[in-house]
């Protein structure tokens, strides 16, 4: 599996309780936080649903 690295760049603040919560899942929670993450299909679930709040980069 390949090796992602995401990063926060918006704020969740005002944003669904979901979304809120898919960035907690993910190991973010504040804007510049990254972490790295093997890319599985849920992973990458996780990033569509709040893709407008991150970037991800591949390693």
């Amino acid at each position: 599996m390949a090796k992602v690295k995401i990063s926060q760049v918006k704020s969740a603040i005002g944003r669904p309780e979901r979304q809120k919560r898919t960035i907690q899942a993910l190991g973010l929670g504040k804007i510049s936080k990254s972490v790295e993450v093997e890319l599985t299909p849920q992973i990458q679930g996780m990033i569509n649903k709040v893709s407008h709040l991150v970037s991800v980069s591949e390693l």
